[in-house]
């Protein structure tokens, strides 16, 4: 029927169309109640049915019409002939413009007859509609779960493929992992093995590096204490050594005082005994020197010994040849006095009796000769030294209730005077002359009776009876005890001590005297005093008579020993050429270069010392020089040529080779103050522009 074909091709157009391609799902746009109710109503035709019928289908006669509906069961055959589309198709054109809305259409039909048509032909269509959505709905519902099932069978397929693949890969993991464990634990096994080989080896050979060490140790402990007893035999040795140098010592400083020619042949005036004094002081030297060097380095060398021993016979044969040559003397005096009584005898009967001319000796510098010089101080400086320990004594005694109470208010006094009197020494320093000023004032109050103060306290003499004795002593032995520390490790320090010391001096004359007494007891050699060793005196008592230091029983070094010394002269140096630039200018020095001068002509007319003059003598001059020279100008001039001249081949005599710095040093500074003409200014001395500071 040709209306069937058109109702085909109008599906097939409307498939075609724009709005035909689009998807969409019914089901989407029904949601809840809206499902009821498109259940329940009347099926509707779409808006633009009837213009698609009306335009596309041609116009036919109604019964052509009736037999179009009569062959609507063939549709769904028809339907599915149809290709699928991806979607349901729905209408979508627009209603023309020309379309009819009134009276008749263009075939000639009125709108009644329209209108009584156009449902029965939209009802077809929609339903063809339909039954097309269904059966492709149907179809891909087919389709997709034949997909589904073919899916989910390869997907099944593929598991077990997976499944197997990971049991295999799996087992070869497990194959491959035993394998290597297997590997390695026959690497560990041989690793053991050979670690307890090696362990085996190593045992071995540490068990023989054992022996060999304890072979070695055993070795080694017999080679100590063969050591230690060599050591022991050695200090055994040494220190017999050492007691029969001093014993040779002893010995020989016992024969030496027999060889003083004033000791007992005083009447022997014309016999020059002076060579044999003088060689045994050399030789006393010697033996002293040895006995320094070997407390140096520890004990005597059998040359040591030997050499001692050489010292002590010649000392015998000295005294032999003196007293060989003192009878001899005897017996020429006795024979001359016998001739001289019986030429009297002859005078008396042939002429008058005659007044006797003693000969009268000039002495004058230069002109001396001088073939042996004293070893002990003369008469004077020994009296005017011993005055002065003995009132260092009596000072001690004036205030020995003060150091020896046992009352804690006592003890704290003595303490409290104690620091005030030698904290301002300490502090003395070359900052400034301000400073210094302040500190003599408080040490010259402090004398004074005034209070000053110390640690916080007031603190005066006044506070005791016994408090100014104590403290004129313990200012002394301060100022001393600087020397023989400070200046002895800073030169320049003498200046300002020296200064405050001789201004404290020159307003209290007992501290100068004490200051003067531990200078002579701590350094003899100020003096100068050469202190004689006495028949029973212990070694140790005299050495400490020589100015040396002993702790349990052990001399201090020769380098500490001069170096004290040098301190302490240099200390004294310094005083006799100061003054207190605050005092009193028109009263003399309470001890001046007249002292020094005394002190430079005495020790040159005493045997040197070895190392121990030499020393002293050129830090006297350094320091004292310049002045001396300006006070007596060519008189010292002379004097030091006397010691360039006959002093030194003496100093160098007794000097041994190890020994000659100190004689270079004094001999270098002597030949260039000889060569220049003058005497340089010693380091240190304090400028007035000090005292504006």
């Amino acid at each position: 029927m040709p209306s069937e074909g058109r109702c085909w091709e109008t599906l097939q157009a409307l498939r075609s169309s724009d709005k035909g391609r689009l998807s969409y799902h019914r089901d989407w746009l029904l949601k809840g109640e809206e499902i009821l109710e498109e259940c329940m109503s009347i099926p509707e035709l779409s808006a633009y049915s009837g213009w698609v019928v009306d335009h596309i289908l041609p116009h036919s006669h109604q019964k052509q019409l009736l037999s179009e509906n009569s062959t609507l069961s063939s549709a769904p055959d028809q339907v599915s002939s149809i290709p699928k589309s991806p979607a349901t198709c729905t209408v979508s054109s627009p209603v023309s413009p020309a379309a009819p809305s009134g009276t008749q259409s263009q075939d000639g039909y009125n709108q009644a007859e329209f209108v009584i048509l156009r449902p029965s032909r939209g009802m077809e269509v929609e339903g063809c509609i339909r039954m097309y959505e269904e059966v492709h709905r149907m179809k891909g519902t087919k389709g997709l779960r034949q997909w589904q099932e073919e899916h989910e069978r390869k997907v099944r397929v593929l598991s077990e493929m997976a499944s197997e693949q990971l049991k295999r890969f799996d087992e070869r993991k497990s194959l491959k992992q035993h394998k290597e464990y297997q590997d390695l634990q026959e690497v560990i096994e041989k690793s053991f093995k050979e670690a307890q080989g090696q362990q085996e080896k190593l045992k071995e050979e540490h068990r023989h590096r054992a022996k060999i060490l304890n072979l070695k140790l055993r070795e080694a402990e017999q080679q100590r204490l063969r050591q230690i007893e060599q050591e022991r035999l050695r200090k055994e040795e040494g220190q017999d050594r050492l007691r029969r140098l001093y014993a040779l010592q002893e010995e020989v400083l016992q024969l030496n005082q027999q060889l003083d020619p004033n000791y007992q042949h005083k009447d022997l005036l014309r016999i020059d005994l002076s060579g044999y004094g003088s060689r045994g002081n050399q030789l006393c030297g010697l033996i002293s020197g040895i006995i320094r060097t070997t407390s140096e380095r520890g004990f005597p060398t059998p040359e040591d010994e030997a050499m001692a021993e050489r010292a002590l016979q010649e000392m015998q044969q000295v005294l032999t040849s003196l007293q060989q040559e003192i009878s001899k003397a005897v017996e020429e005096k006795k024979r001359r006095d016998e001739e001289q009584a019986k030429e009297k005898q002859k005078e008396l009967q042939q002429q008058p009796k005659a007044e006797k001319e003693t000969p009268v000796l000039t002495q004058f510098a230069g002109g001396k000769q001088r073939e042996g010089l004293q070893v002990k101080a003369g008469d004077s400086t020994m009296q005017w030294y011993q005055q002065l320990q003995d009132a260092a004594s009596q000072c001690v005694l004036a205030f020995d209730g003060l150091t020896n109470s046992k009352d804690h208010q006592t003890k704290k006094i003595k303490m409290d005077l104690q620091k005030a009197a030698t904290i301002p020494v300490s502090q003395i320093s070359t900052i400034a002359g301000s400073q210094l000023k302040e500190i003599f004032d408080k040490i010259n109050n402090l004398l004074l009776g005034k209070a000053v103060h110390c640690g916080g306290r007031a603190v005066s003499v006044t506070n005791h009876p016994q408090g100014l004795d104590f403290v004129h002593y313990k200012l002394a032995e301060k100022f001393v005890k600087q020397g023989e520390e400070e200046v002895a490790s800073h030169h320049e320090a003498a200046f300002p001590i020296a200064v405050v010391a001789s201004g404290i001096w020159e307003l209290h004359p007992r501290v100068g005297d004490l200051i003067l007494a531990h200078l002579h007891k701590k350094c003899p050699y100020s003096v100068p005093f050469y202190p004689a060793f006495k028949e029973g005196m212990a070694l140790e008592e005299y050495q400490k008579l020589l100015g040396y230091q002993v702790k349990d029983s052990r001399v201090e070094q020769q380098d500490n020993f001069l170096k004290r010394m040098s301190g302490m002269i240099r200390l004294y140096a310094a005083i006799i050429q100061l003054r207190w630039p605050y005092g009193n200018r028109q009263g003399a020095h309470p001890h001046g270069l007249n002292h020094g001068w005394r002190w430079l002509a005495q020790i040159l007319n005493m045997e040197p010392l070895s190392d121990v003059t030499a020393t002293l003598l050129f830090d006297f001059l350094e320091v004292c020089g310049n002045s001396l020279m300006r006070q007596y100008q060519v008189q010292f001039w002379k004097i030091l040529l006397l010691i360039k001249e006959d002093y030194f081949p003496r100093i160098e005599a007794i000097t041994s080779s190890g020994q000659m710095g100190s004689f270079i040093r004094l001999k270098q500074f002597l030949e260039k103050c000889l060569h220049h003409r003058e005497i340089p200014v010693p380091k240190g001395s304090l400028p007035s522009s000090f005292w504006r500071s």
